[in-house]
């Protein structure tokens, strides 16, 4: 006999995470292996441009983890877009990623009426399509092997 909740529990969801997180370890010897290292944290990782004003032109969020950069947002203001600051501030993502933090890829989502051609034009490769998420909208996963500068 269960007694099934769907209320919002902070406590309940540090235990489920400390519970998972404990889970996993004990299947996944790399998720062992990565266990007390600064490498098993998630570091944020945020790159923003200003404008001359010191106004938000465009920025991007995303996380380091293991070996891997996450892009959760990226977002350039109307007027700045197509002059090649998206791929700035992408690219300096990256830079810190691989050389900082030691990311050898990088993921992302973005939608089919957001960006995944812009994606594309910068090494992204779809690994994942989700058709109707929502309703009428396709989700793209994609990655990029994080690469070193050529001298």
């Amino acid at each position: 006999m269960f007694r099934i909740e769907t209320e919002v529990d902070k406590e309940w969801l540090s235990l489920l995470r400390s519970r998972l997180r404990d889970t996993n370890t004990a299947a996944s010897p790399v998720l062992r292996a990565l266990r007390g290292t600064p490498a098993e944290r998630e570091l944020p990782l945020h790159v923003w441009a200003l404008d001359e004003k010191g106004s938000l032109a465009g920025g991007l969020v995303g996380h380091t983890w293991t070996t891997w950069l996450h892009v959760a947002y990226l977002w350039v203001d109307t007027p700045h877009r197509g002059g090649g600051l998206g791929s700035r501030l992408l690219a300096e993502a990256e830079r810190t990623a691989h050389e900082e933090r030691a990311c050898t890829h990088a993921r992302l989502e973005t939608w089919d009426f957001q960006a995944p051609d812009f994606y594309r034009k910068q090494g992204y490769e779809v690994v994942c399509v989700i058709p109707d998420y929502p309703p009428g909208v396709t989700e793209y996963t994609l990655t990029k092997r994080l690469l070193p500068k050529a001298p």
